[in-house]
């Protein structure tokens, strides 16, 4: 462990009080301010139109602190120690999530502009909205919505707080309570996660559904932890930091894991589509048909290809899982590609259905990426970047693939 402490004493792992990292805040303030400007300013001429590109907004940003949840929880549920020098990055976006708390003001609000489901005389006219009448109504679904987003927020702060924790007293006692605890939260999790999507996302069309869809989310969501950590380090190291403490060896397992769920989303996506296609009927149909027309037929394939396809083949390479700036290319674009998802999977619904991107789209998006820009500086500035005392520190930081 000495040797260990004398590594950690030539590398840089907090943020300097001069580093241009610590203005990361400040731009977030400003892309806020500017999103926020510009979306108030535009939903006065459509309001509908705001609340469906403000929730892609939301969601791309929620999976993005989900993943580092789930990440978080995985880590610790397997023991593994390979990833001791990157869980830091993904507990603080973990920790983000008491924000889309907040940040979910406006979905509670805008309810009848999303959803079909809310309004009585579609319910009355609709036998099978109205056979959905006692689990989609707006009473129960605020409840569950405030119900998933307080679990979320106390289990990444918990999480986060329990890791920087380690600092004090026995870190084997706080790393054996965390390993304890990531069981059951990964089960809450499961659960939550599933039911939010089909509460926020899938419900936009209540006449659809799909049994595999919070699986789907998951897959994307994990797809864009792992292309965010990628980036993130890299961005780290480009300003000195975490140099020598995540190598080309994590990058490695990360780019392994990101090709690997890149697989897995399609097989979800796949498996979802030719189940539908396959038994033909035609409220669960409608869904796809939908998408494979009015403009959208061009998204879903930039998503067979640009989701699939191009990352598959160009990930294959072990030698470009090694090469930084390929891997951050990939992460880039994938990271990209799960927004173009998310918007796919959202706009579809809104009125007039046709493919037309709104500058709306932009300004909400703006919006809540300063939010999540102010929280992440803020927590980067303020903590060091990788749990020192972590028992299994040593371990990540002699890691090597076979």
């Amino acid at each position: 462990m000495e040797n260990v402490e004398k590594f950690l004493e030539e590398r840089t792992f907090v943020v300097g009080e001069d580093s241009p990292l610590r203005r990361a805040p400040l731009l977030g303030i400003l892309l806020l301010a500017a999103g926020a400007a510009g979306s108030a300013w535009l939903a006065a001429y459509d309001p509908t139109r705001f609340f469906f590109s403000y929730l892609a907004a939301f969601f791309f940003f929620l999976t993005l602190s989900l993943g580092g949840l789930i990440f978080v929880l995985i880590q610790l549920v397997t023991r593994a120690g390979w990833s001791v020098t990157v869980r830091r990055l993904a507990e603080q976006a973990a920790a983000l999530l008491p924000l889309f708390a907040v940040l979910f003001i406006p979905i509670l609000l805008g309810g009848r502009h999303l959803y079909e489901w809310t309004h009585a005389e579609a319910v009355a006219q609709d036998p099978l909205l109205q056979h959905k009448a006692s689990y989609l109504n707006l009473s129960f679904f605020n409840l569950r919505s405030v119900f998933y987003l307080l679990l979320w927020a106390g289990l990444g702060w918990w999480f986060h707080r329990q890791s920087k924790m380690m600092a004090e007293g026995d870190p084997v006692e706080r790393l054996r309570r965390l390993q304890i605890f990531s069981a059951p939260a990964i089960v809450l999790f499961a659960f939550t996660l599933t039911f939010a999507a089909f509460d926020w996302v899938m419900s936009l069309d209540p006449h659809w559904y799909s049994t595999i869809f919070g699986v789907y989310i998951f897959a994307g969501s994990f797809v864009s932890i792992l292309a965010f950590l990628i980036l993130r380090v890299q961005l780290l190291q480009a300003h000195g930091l975490l140099e020598g403490l995540v190598t080309s060896e994590h990058f490695h397992d990360l780019g392994k894991l990101l090709f690997g769920f890149v697989v897995f989303w399609a097989y979800i996506a796949f498996s979802q589509f030719m189940l539908i296609w396959y038994a033909a009927i035609p409220e669960e149909t409608a869904w796809y048909a939908h998408r494979l027309e009015h403009g959208w037929e061009y998204v879903t394939l930039l998503l067979a290809i640009g989701h699939f396809v191009g990352p598959f083949f160009f990930l294959l390479s072990r030698e470009i899982k090694r090469k930084r700036l390929a891997l951050g290319l990939a992460a880039g674009w994938l990271l990209t590609m799960h927004y173009v998802d998310i918007y796919w999977l959202i706009l579809p619904a809104a009125p007039g259905r046709a493919f037309q991107p709104h500058l709306l789209d932009l300004t909400t998006f703006l919006a809540v990426a300063g939010v999540f820009v102010i929280g992440t500086g803020i927590l980067t500035a303020r903590e060091p970047l990788i749990p020192r005392r972590d028992p299994r520190l040593a371990e990540s930081l002699r890691f090597e693939n076979l």
